[in-house]
């Protein structure tokens, strides 16, 4: 199968959707589909390279010498074309953000040719959704005959809500090597207990609530407990995370490690005890399951798409305030018998979103838009799509 995969955002930034992107192309082309990527990512300031193949993936690059190096494109609609029409393509798979103006520009291009079309929507929606059902009621939209996906059935919900009542949004969530992420336990004080995060240091994510938090647990945690915790990310919130810390005494117990290596990461779950992800608009959380992958009890947010792969009391925790989580981590600090046994069922029970699962659900939502392509080429209305594309 020839799939092109459409995304604002791609490698060299390294993010949630420009990883997966990459992954899921790279895993596809392992199975023997013939994945390509178009992306209106640079590949670096002022390099207009219009094509390259990155770990087998080739790369269409429809970009344009911007400040930033953002992922902007003034003819959007014109350089989807050109890669659409040196197809031909079993399947079109465009992946979305909140803020994603190269790929709502594909969609309608991609429909106006009628080609199977899939969408999945990596971000939570919640507050654009009404300015999508003003889109919805002026373009119609969610009527396309697409396959509408996100990547967890949190992140579904703002999307059924903005589609309206008879339109399906199913879920094709993000992927994850299993084997790659299970690490071996180093020998530890069950006294001595490692908090870690693996953020961007970004307002969305939340670090400087994760700090309050950490301050309240260490605050509460019983005498003789020694909590220490390591951040792992990178972003613009670290000058304001410095200062916290040197003004709360942090610094001595709370160490900034900036972005890390998957090996990286690998080596810091062998020494950690406990993840802790307090971000509340997480339409998935990867790095929450990596560390869950690796053994690690997960503490969350509830309502958030981690509670799809953390389940409570086996896997971790989910906590509805940041009161909440604090006493979950203090808790779980002051019982080293509560981590090991969700520990224990982590490393011997592998969860679900793993990329052969991964790889089964995508390639079912390609043959059910190549159906709904099918079915629509003879109606009248896909010829408004079309216009819609010029």
């Amino acid at each position: 199968m020839r799939i092109l995969h459409i995304s604002d955002c791609y490698l060299p930034r390294l993010g949630g959707i420009e990883t997966q992107v990459h992954a899921l192309a790279v895993v596809q082309r392992a199975a023997g589909h013939a994945a390509e990527v178009l992306t209106a990512t640079p590949r670096g300031r002022h390099d207009l390279t219009r094509s390259e193949v990155i770990d087998g993936v080739p790369v269409h690059r429809a970009t344009a010498d911007l400040p930033f190096e953002l992922p902007v494109h003034p003819r959007a609609g014109r350089e989807v074309a050109r890669v659409l029409d040196a197809g031909p393509w079993d399947a079109v798979h465009v992946h979305t953000g909140v803020v994603s103006p190269f790929a709502y520009a594909a969609l309608p291009v991609v429909v106006g040719r009628r080609l199977p079309l899939v969408v999945t929507v990596h971000s939570l929606w919640g507050y654009a959704a009404p300015g999508l059902r003003l889109l919805q009621a002026a373009t119609g939209w969610a009527r396309w005959p697409v396959v509408w996906t996100a990547v967890s059935d949190v992140a579904a919900g703002p999307v059924r809500r903005a589609a309206g009542p008879g339109v399906p949004v199913g879920v094709l969530p993000n992927g994850i090597d299993a084997a790659r992420w299970r690490v071996d336990p180093l020998p530890r004080d069950p006294d001595d207990v490692l908090l870690v995060a693996v953020m961007r240091l970004a307002p969305r994510k939340r670090p400087l609530p994760l700090l309050r938090i950490l301050d309240r647990v260490r605050a509460t945690v019983p005498t003789g407990v020694r909590v220490r915790v390591e951040i792992a990310g990178a972003g613009p919130q670290r000058p304001a995370m410095e200062r916290h810390l040197r003004r709360h005494g942090g610094d001595a117990w709370v160490r900034l490690r900036g972005r890390l290596t998957p090996d990286e990461l690998r080596e810091l779950y062998r020494r950690a005890d406990v993840f802790v992800a307090p971000a509340r608009l997480e339409s998935f959380g990867i790095a929450a399951l990596e560390a869950r992958t690796a053994g690690l009890p997960v503490v969350a947010m509830a309502g958030t798409g981690i509670g799809e792969f953390v389940r409570p009391p086996d896997e971790g925790i989910l906590a509805g305030s940041d009161a909440a989580m604090a006493a979950a981590l203090a808790r779980l600090a002051a019982d080293p018998a509560a981590r090991a046994r969700i520990a224990a069922h982590n490393r011997s029970v592998t969860p679900t979103v793993t990329w052969p699962d991964v790889l089964r659900r995508g390639e079912d939502a390609y043959r059910l838009a190549a159906a709904r392509a099918a079915a629509a080429r003879p109606a009248s209305g896909a010829g408004g799509a079309r216009r819609d594309a010029g």
